[in-house]
């Protein structure tokens, strides 16, 4: 139970929970000239109710402003491609730079997140390009490798049968099974040299 003294004192109610804000989108020029649009969410709390209003006049506003501010400057020395793939080793940095300069406001930053990066059209479609052309070069490759390796394995075959004659014998008869379970109408089936050789020798 504590008193109010009227005229003097004067009676503030703020909210010691976990609390968040979006930070609206903003628009960063990255480290290599590329426009984009980038948005996120910042968890903080009061910690220490007397700092937050006798040391700045409204608390929650200077965070959030604080928070659009260190967004854009910290973005803008990024490349695009750092920006993609770092996103949250840079929510990580951010959280650290709000967290150092609201605790003198007797405001604690527990989370940063960053949401969305738009990019312009003309971008999209660009690294659209790059994507579809990097995925067709890797298919090449793989055919390729394909063909490469089928060609290897036709010439040890080709090996195999110079030294083993009995083994084209076989694939001989293999050749025509395959094309028997065809039900083709008409098969005509070729005779092997050393067959009509030996053949006319009989003769």
């Amino acid at each position: 139970m504590f008193w109010i003294i009227p005229c003097l004192d004067t009676f503030h109610r703020v909210d010691l929970r976990t609390v968040s804000f979006n930070i609206p989108p903003q628009e960063v020029l990255t480290r290599d000239s590329v426009t984009i649009m980038v948005d996120g969410v910042v968890f903080y709390r009061t910690f220490n109710p007397t700092v937050a209003i006798t040391k700045v006049g409204n608390a929650d506003m200077a965070t959030q402003m604080l928070a659009q501010t260190t967004l854009r400057n910290m973005l803008g020395t990024k490349n695009l491609s750092e920006i993609l793939t770092d996103r949250e080793e840079m929510a990580d940095q951010m959280e650290h730079v709000l967290y150092d300069a609201s605790k003198e406001w007797g405001i604690k930053v527990e989370r940063v997140e960053l949401k969305d990066v738009k990019l312009p059209q003309s971008m999209q479609r660009a690294m659209a390009a790059e994507a579809e052309a990097s995925r067709e070069a890797r298919a090449k490759v793989i055919a390729a490798e394909g063909e490469m390796n089928a060609s290897r394995a036709l010439k040890e075959a080709a090996m195999v049968m110079a030294e083993a004659p009995s083994s084209m014998q076989l694939r001989y008869l293999q050749t025509l099974t395959e094309i028997a379970s065809e039900r083709n109408s008409t098969i005509v089936f070729p005779i092997p040299i050393d067959l009509m050789t030996a053949f006319f020798k009989q003769k």
